[in-house]
């Protein structure tokens, strides 16, 4: 099943948030509680941020 490009844009951007609004906290434990929180594992977490540093340094 396909998801759609507003819910992917709305996982990003909830998942960006989350990264600033928790910097304190080691990176593990922030991907660990955004897996539970949306029920996406923990490597769909880090490709999120992958994407989202790359489209920075361009």
């Amino acid at each position: 099943m396909r998801r759609s490009n507003k819910l992917l844009e709305k996982r990003r951007a909830f998942v960006l948030e989350y990264v600033q609004e928790n910097q304190e906290k080691q990176m593990k434990v922030i991907v660990s509680e955004l897996s539970e929180k949306l029920f996406v594992t923990e490597r769909t977490i880090y490709t999120i941020l992958n994407e989202a540093v790359q489209l920075q340094a361009s």
